[in-house]
């Protein structure tokens, strides 16, 4: 259980350092798929 409760707050902290990246990423995936998306009905 302790290591189940490190290792939660080992990816806790990760996340709250490194929001904006993750963010960043998945805005550029959501306008690949958006594109692709678009893409595929106008052609």
């Amino acid at each position: 259980m302790q290591t189940i409760a490190a290792g939660y707050r080992s990816v806790s902290l990760l996340v709250t350092i490194n929001w904006d990246r993750l963010l960043y990423i998945c805005t550029i995936v959501f306008a690949l798929f958006a594109g692709a998306w678009l893409g595929s009905i106008l052609h």
